[in-house]
């Protein structure tokens, strides 16, 4: 097994001296007041873990959209505001005999998100931008791709429906190949 360890780190080590990268996307958010956030509450962490946690896995999630834009472009985002769905209630409030909390989905408890945005070309120029107001009324009907235990999936849907649609001049066409 060290063996085999040994190889992959050397593999690793060759690749990185042959300059062979894998560039993320770069997608720059800026959190801007979190504490003032409408709904970022953990149901059994920290606040402060469960926000860093949120926020770094919405960070991946945008990198991951931001793949399909054309190489150099950067997406800069500037969140004012988020209101996950759902509400943090005392386990006793939803029949559970456990001190825990739980965060309970419900229809009227949407998914919001309001933030800025650019998108620059590689030459640092802005080539869309505007101010976003983003919530999902429907997120409880809509066709979900994604695992009833991802985490965020109701957030990552809407913020994934808003990125296909802000940036369908830039992204490729499906027949495209």
């Amino acid at each position: 097994m060290k063996n085999a360890t040994r190889s992959l780190l050397m593999a690793a080590a060759l690749l990185g001296v042959s300059g062979v990268s894998w560039a993320k996307a770069d997608v720059e958010i800026n959190w801007q007041d979190p504490e003032r956030y409408t709904d970022v509450h953990p149901a059994n962490e920290s606040r402060v873990n469960f926000r860093e946690r949120t926020f770094a896995d919405i960070q991946k999630y945008m990198e991951k959209l931001a793949e399909k834009l054309p190489d150099g472009q950067k997406l800069q985002m500037n969140v004012t505001n988020v209101d996950l769905a759902g509400q943090v209630w005392p386990g006793s409030f939803v029949g559970l005999d456990s001190p825990s909390d739980v965060r309970l989905i419900k229809r009227i408890d949407i998914p919001r998100m309001k933030f800025d945005y650019k998108l620059l070309d590689a030459n640092g120029q802005q080539l869309k931008g505007e101010e976003v107001d983003l919530k999902d009324m429907s997120f409880q009907d809509r066709v979900n791709p994604l695992f009833n235990s991802e985490s965020l999936r109701y957030e990552k849907n809407m913020l994934r429906d808003w990125f296909n649609e802000a940036f369908a001049e830039f992204l490729p066409k499906k027949d495209d190949k």
